[in-house]
C-alpha cells in the first residue's frame, strides 16, 4: 500500500504508524531515492524529538536533511556542485518551514521541552504529537516534494 502513495502520505502514515517524526520524513523518500526502508529508519531513528529528546532542531527538519543528503549529497571531496546544491536545497527548506512554522527548533514549536519529564508531561497531556507534529511531518515532506 505505501507504494501507491504519495510522499506527504507515507510520510504521515509512518508517523501514524508509531515513527518518529525524522524517521517518518526520511524514511518516506527513501525507496525512491534508492535506500531500503530498514536503512532508513535506522539511520535516522536517533533525531526525533529534537535530536534523542535533547530539544534541539526538530526532527522534521533532520529528516528533510538526510532526504536533501541522499539525493544531492557529495561523494567525491572535488564535487563543489553537489556541495552548493545540496546547501542551497538545505537552506532552501531551513526557509520555507520557517516561514509556516516560525522555527525548526522542536522547543519552539511545540512549546514545551522534550527533553524534561515534564515537558514530555505536557506534549502527552495536550496531545501535540498526534496534533502539531503530525502537521509538522505533514510539511516537510510537502516542502520536500517541492524541492525535490
Amino acid at each position: 500500500m505505501e507504494d501507491t502513495m504519495g510522499m506527504i502520505e507515507r510520510a504521515v502514515s509512518l508517523f501514524q504508524q508509531g515513527f518518529n517524526c525524522s524517521q517518518s520524513v526520511c524514511t518516506a523518500f527513501a525507496s525512491d531515492l534508492g535506500y531500503s526502508k530498514e536503512q532508513a529508519l535506522k539511520v535516522s531513528s536517533a533525531f526525533g524529538g529534537g535530536m534523542g529528546h535533547n530539544d534541539e532542531m526538530c526532527g522534521v527538519v533532520s529528516g528533510a536533511m538526510m532526504v536533501i543528503g541522499m539525493k544531492y549529497g557529495r561523494v567525491r571531496v572535488d564535487d563543489a556542485e553537489a556541495k552548493v546544491k545540496c546547501y542551497t536545497l538545505a537552506n532552501d527548506f531551513m526557509t520555507q518551514f520557517k516561514k509556516l512554522h516560525g522555527s525548526v527548533q522542536c522547543t519552539d514549536l511545540l512549546g514545551c521541552n522534550l527533553s524534561t519529564e515534564q515537558g514530555m508531561q505536557q506534549a502527552r497531556e495536550r496531545d501535540l504529537f498526534n496534533t502539531l507534529c503530525v502537521d509538522f511531518v505533514r510539511d516537510a515532506a510537502g516542502i520536500l516534494e517541492g524541492l525535490l
